[in-house]
């Protein structure tokens, strides 16, 4: 009792603070983000149980030793491949893809889940081979971990979360140590590949872009943001470029202070669509204005500052690479989804870490804070 009292003193209260700020501030802005719309106004109490049960999760596997994981490594494996391969036979369709198991009355999305595993998984494989990580056998076995339910998850068809466990793999092979021609050597080939179909990526968006059909390994719909992103100004947008636009305005509109909470034009009136989801940062820099906007990011940065922190004291390898992870998915995540309103990145389904609306990602996240916790609590100086 007197061990576990005192590796309880340590957890790191100040990230709790600030994952408990944005998540606060999240359900608050889904709240105004619906604007009084009656088809959606369960949605801010449904987030809000999300957020509660989260918290619980998130203290629960801080309480679990995260070394605990490491031997259950081939089991979560098999599980992740097993739970993305039934999404393909009895996944729920929404928006033209199949990326939800439909339980009682929740939604739950097997890839946001997966990300979170497949830290675990990779985290334990690079550690365990941390000796011989530049030998090309280890690297091509690592590839082949990541590859399977990345390409399960593109098959839904979910590319943008596809490319989420690439970085993951990318980013804890570069915490591992792995020399840097290894990662111009894939560099290399996608440049060849990008070479190769340049001149049918042409011919798309020239000749037979108003002709709805797939390109390649992209649906339809993913190239139409594709080409709206590249060719902003032409005719080939067909009002597929609405939600952007209107991403823009809300942001501009918010000027330095924002209009004030709940007195957003664009949001209130509703011309700024998926506005609890994929556009809630637009959503919050237009009411907070730009002041606010760089005080959520000031927060976000903090926290993964913090999970960096974790990273560089826990007492080996495996915590380590897990607490880089969890940061990098953060970040990655959150850099994309911000950059997407302001029509830097094309569209995509990538949440805004703590703040869009979605059981799956919220409680993705607190799951990997509660990991980074986890490791906080039991690193190496503290049970000198």
């Amino acid at each position: 009792m007197r061990n576990s009292a005192r590796i309880w003193r340590h957890f790191d209260t100040w990230l709790l603070t600030a994952v408990s700020v944005l998540t606060i501030a999240g359900i608050a802005m889904i709240r105004s983000a619906i604007g009084g719309n009656p088809n959606l106004e369960e949605l801010a109490p449904r987030q809000a149980i999300y957020a509660v049960f989260g918290l619980v999760v998130l203290f629960l596997f801080a309480a679990i030793d995260y070394r605990f994981w490491s031997a259950l490594s081939r089991p979560l494996y098999i599980f992740t491949v097993a739970l993305l391969g039934l999404i393909q036979i009895a996944g729920a369709v929404g928006f033209g893809s199949a990326r939800w198991f439909n339980i009682v009355i929740v939604s739950v999305q097997p890839s946001e889940v997966a990300k979170i595993l497949m830290i675990l998984v990779l985290a334990d494989f690079l550690a365990n081979h941390r000796h011989e990580i530049n030998q090309p056998k280890v690297l091509l076995r690592s590839a082949a971990l990541i590859a399977l339910p990345a390409g399960l998850v593109f098959l839904q068809p979910d590319l943008s979360t596809a490319i989420v466990l690439i970085v993951i793999w990318l980013a804890l092979l570069w915490a591992s140590g792995v020399r840097l021609k290894y990662f111009g050597i894939v560099l290399l080939l996608l440049v060849v590949v990008f070479i190769a179909i340049a001149p049918l990526l042409a011919h798309y968006f020239i000749v037979d872009y108003s002709q709805e059909h797939d390109f390649l390994f992209m649906e339809y719909y993913q190239m139409q943001r594709v080409a709206n992103f590249l060719f902003p100004d032409t005719e080939a947008r067909y009002g597929a470029a609405y939600n952007v636009d209107q991403s823009l305005i809300s942001i501009g509109s918010g000027g330095w202070f924002g209009q004030g909470y709940g007195h957003g034009t664009q949001v209130q009136l509703r011309f700024l669509k998926v506005r609890h989801t994929d556009f809630i940062f637009s959503a919050m820099a237009e009411e907070f204005g730009f002041v606010g906007t760089v005080v959520f990011i000031a927060i976000f940065t903090f926290i993964i500052f913090r999970c960096l922190r974790a990273a560089s004291i826990a007492r080996d390898t495996y915590g380590s690479l897990i607490c880089y992870a969890v940061a990098i998915l953060l970040l990655f995540q959150g850099f994309f989804n911000i950059g997407m309103n302001l029509n830097l990145f094309p569209v995509s389904g990538l949440p805004l870490p703590f703040l869009s609306y979605g059981g799956s990602s919220l409680f993705t996240s607190l799951l990997g804070i509660g990991l980074v916790e986890s490791v906080n609590l039991r690193h190496k100086w503290l049970e000198l």
